[in-house]
C-alpha cells in the first residue's frame, strides 16, 4: 500500500499529497503537508494557525533528492526545490515516503507547466566563485 495520496485524477494529471514525518518511525505526527497538483506546489502547515503557501511550478529551477541512512532504514526521502519563488527559494520537502515517485511527478509537471507557459530558464554559470572579470579591465 503506498502513502502517497492521490486526491483526483483529471486530464492536467494527477494530484498528489504527501505528509511530512517523524523520522523515527516514519510516523505522520506533524501538520506539514505538500501537496502537488499539474500547476502549483502547495505547502500547507500548522494546526492552530494554519498557513498556505504555493510555488508556480514554471518557476522551479532545480529539484535534488537526498535520503540519509537513517532515511532509507525507514524509507524516507526529502527533496530541495531551488526556485526563483520570493517566499521559497529554498524550499525543503523533508522526510516524505515515496519521495521518487513524488520528484517524478514534480519534475514533469515541470516541464509541462514550462511548456504550456512558454518560458525557460537560463543557467548562471559562475567560474570559480572569484570576482575576476578575465583581465579585461
Amino acid at each position: 500500500m503506498t502513502d502517497t495520496k492521490v486526491l483526483e485524477k483529471n486530464d492536467a494529471g494527477e494530484i498528489l499529497r504527501e505528509r511530512k514525518r517523524w523520522l523515527f518511525f516514519a510516523l505522520p505526527l506533524t501538520f506539514t503537508v505538500y501537496e502537488l497538483n499539474p500547476r502549483t506546489l502547495i505547502l500547507k502547515k500548522g494546526f492552530f494557525t494554519s498557513v498556505e503557501d504555493e510555488i508556480r511550478l514554471y518557476r522551479i529551477l532545480d529539484i535534488t533528492l537526498s535520503r540519509s541512512l537513517l532515511q532509507k532504514a525507514f524509507g524516507l526521502g526529502s527533496l530541495t526545490v531551488l526556485s526563483s519563488d520570493k517566499s521559497h527559494p529554498e524550499l525543503i520537502i523533508k522526510n516524505i515516503k515515496n519521495v521518487r515517485r513524488f520528484k517524478e511527478y514534480l519534475s514533469e509537471y515541470v516541464e509541462n507547466e514550462r511548456r504550456r507557459n512558454r518560458t525557460r530558464t537560463g543557467e548562471l554559470i559562475d567560474n570559480d566563485g572569484s570576482d575576476d572579470d578575465g583581465g579585461l579591465f
